[in-house]
This record gives C-alpha cells, structure tokens and sequence, in this order.
C-alpha cells in the first residue's frame, strides 16, 4: 500500500526509529514502527483489519478515518488518500484503498 503522510515533521519522526523513541518512547515507538510496517506490507486497507493493533473505523469528527492501538492511550490515526473509493451508499470501499495518508499519532479519548 502507498503511504503519505499529512505533513512533512510527522513523516520524518516515522521514518526515524531514533526520532520516533524520543517522541514517543521506546514502547509506542515499536508498535508504531510495526503498524507502519503492516500498512506498507499490504495491498488493501481491509486486509489490516485481522491483524495486530486492533484496527478499527473512526467516526463522528473522525469519520473516513481508521485508527490502530499502539500503547495505551496512543493511536496511530490514518484516512485513505484521494481519490476514495466509493460503495453505492457512499461508503468507503476499503476492500479498494490502496494508499492512505497519516494524519497523527495521539491520544483522541
């Protein structure tokens, strides 16, 4: 899957497992690195959905994005990049995205 990220600080603690421990801390820093990994692995966002860290569909403020558990309470918060597929209902087809954007690593509760 193609991978992009919102913006250009983000993408450079991602791509730094150095950077990535100091901002994160070691813990968080290995699951993100192993999210990220599952995401460039696969072909579809749905093929994320049985595999580690509990990937789930946001919704509300949140809608059209998906989340990953990374180390209690930090997330990992992706949405596909355009242009999205699309059901007849208007839904995502996440069976079709094939790249999608990182927007953050927070804690959103």
């Amino acid at each position: 899957m193609d991978l992009e990220f919102d913006d250009a600080k983000l993408q450079k603690c991602c791509e730094s497992q150095k950077q990535m421990v100091r901002a994160y801390g070691p813990k968080t820093a290995n699951k993100l690195q192993a999210r990220l990994n599952a995401l460039r692995s696969l072909d579809v966002v749905a093929d994320l959905w049985p595999l580690p860290g509990r990937w789930h569909v946001l919704t509300a403020d949140r809608a059209e994005h998906f989340a990953a558990d990374l180390d209690h309470p930090y997330r990992l918060i992706v949405r596909p990049t355009a242009p999205i597929p699309r059901l007849p209902d208007d839904g995502i087809d996440w069976t079709r995205v094939r790249a999608v954007t990182v927007v953050e690593v927070c804690d959103y509760h």
